[in-house]
């Protein structure tokens, strides 16, 4: 890139693109993005867009604006809360002569930051590594400048003699010769991940067949997840009123009176527009969301924004396969409000809605009633009969440990006793049934 990633307290202006379709309460949220990256941030400029401008997005005059502001306030970086083409971030630095990150790269930097198991550096990993190899031409016109192109600009680095001279000579090799190290080291990165993917498989198949259901916590960034998850379950995951504070997957066990034991997964909060890159790269982290017989939900209950929030949650979940999951959904933060914990019942009777407080305790006993109520009433157990062509099928219900007891009859078919979840259940037998 033209340039090196700013040092922790570094200036920065913080740039809100807004469409017709932004809300207003973005603003504080990438603002705080930005102090959880460890930028400071001096000032802050609007820009009003109907569609971006090709070039810089915001447009040449608006452009201007801002690199008076960016001298004025003595800025070392600038951060726009939209996602910029290369072309795009590279003009811009160009005019104000200063780093330039878009929302993706702002992300993708925290995450760097905060992964502190293997699996979280290497799925961080892979998401800079798929980041960067989209945006390689950004970083072609940077290694044009060190050899000493003399048109190594905004405009591509066309210009200037000897052998980086246009997109034919050396420049144009360098540019192949980057993107070949890119692609080996993101399948590198990809086959260790595999593995990571495949023992977490494993484990969560002994699980299953051992009957032990799993349930797994998700929720906007800063809901209180990881507090929630440290109360119900006794542990001490790291916590604290930041965005994206967990990173790292963890998973504990919980003995629910009346139910016996379970797992609980703790994972990476979502946010509004999370990066592709990194739902991508988390898929080994996420297929414990997937996977789970129970969704809690954590909501901040406190949030003026906890509707959108909502939404943006199930949005990630749809991505990601999940929406069909069962969800119990959990209003955190009552301390702050004047609500009382308790419980509200869906249309069958089923718990579906939980208030508490992750920080005082309150209602965790409700909410620990709730999960094994869901849990006991989700659970079925069915016996199945399975022809000799019905192999997908029968494979299908081994994969997802729902098998406990098989006989095999004379006809090449067999009898299946299943105990699973009715929902995962139903869902296989519409897929796989002949």
């Amino acid at each position: 890139m033209l340039f090196e990633r700013p040092a922790a307290g570094s200036r920065a202006l913080i740039l809100h693109v807004e469409t017709g379709e932004t809300p207003l309460s973005t603003r504080s949220e990438f603002t705080e993005l930005s102090q959880t990256a460890g930028l400071l941030p001096v000032v802050e400029a609007v820009a009003r867009r109907r569609t971006p401008d090709p070039r810089t997005f915001i447009g040449s005059g608006k452009l201007e604006d801002v690199k008076y502001l960016v001298d004025e306030a003595e800025c070392q970086i600038v951060l726009v809360d939209q996602d910029l083409s290369p072309a795009q971030e590279r003009n811009i630095e160009s005019t104000l002569g200063i780093a330039v990150r878009g929302r993706t790269g702002l992300i993708l930097d925290i995450f760097a930051q905060r992964a502190r198991t293997h699996e979280g550096k290497l799925q961080v990993e892979l998401a800079q590594l798929q980041h960067e190899s989209a945006r390689l031409v950004r970083g072609w016109t940077h290694l044009d400048r060190q050899r000493g192109g003399s048109g190594a600009g905004a405009g591509g680095g066309r210009g200037g003699g000897g052998a980086t001279a246009g997109l034919g000579g050396a420049g144009e090799t360098q540019l192949e010769a980057d993107q070949r190290i890119l692609g080996q080291q993101i399948k590198q990165v990809s086959r260790r991940l595999e593995k990571v993917r495949k023992g977490r498989e494993l484990n969560r198949r002994g699980r299953s067949k051992a009957g032990v259901p799993a349930v797994s916590l998700v929720g906007y960034t800063n809901a209180g997840k990881s507090t929630a998850f440290n109360r119900l379950c006794g542990a001490d995951v790291y916590a604290q009123d930041q965005l994206f504070a967990t990173l790292d997957p963890t998973l504990r066990r919980l003995e629910l009176a009346g139910m016996g034991e379970v797992v609980v997964s703790d994972t990476v909060g979502f946010i509004r527009k999370l990066p592709h890159t990194l739902i991508d790269a988390f898929r080994a982290t996420l297929e414990e969301v997937c996977e789970a017989d129970l969704l809690v939900h954590v909501v901040d209950a406190a949030s003026a924004d906890r509707a959108e929030q909502m939404l943006d949650v199930f949005e990630v979940l749809r991505e990601i396969g999940a929406a069909k999951v069962p969800c119990l959904t959990v209003y955190n933060k009552i301390d702050l409000l004047d609500e009382a914990p308790r419980i509200a019942r869906d249309a069958h009777g089923l718990p579906d809605r939980v208030w508490v407080s992750a920080v005082t305790g309150e209602g965790f006993d409700l909410l620990r009633e709730a999960i094994a109520e869901r849990l006991s009433g989700s659970m079925v157990e069915r016996v199945l009969n399975l022809g000799p062509h019905e192999g997908r099928l029968r494979a299908a219900l081994y994969e997802m440990g729902a098998v406990t007891d098989e006989r095999f009859a004379e006809n090449g078919g067999s009898e299946a006793h299943l105990r699973c979840d009715a929902a995962r259940l139903e869902h296989v037998l519409s897929r796989y049934s002949a």
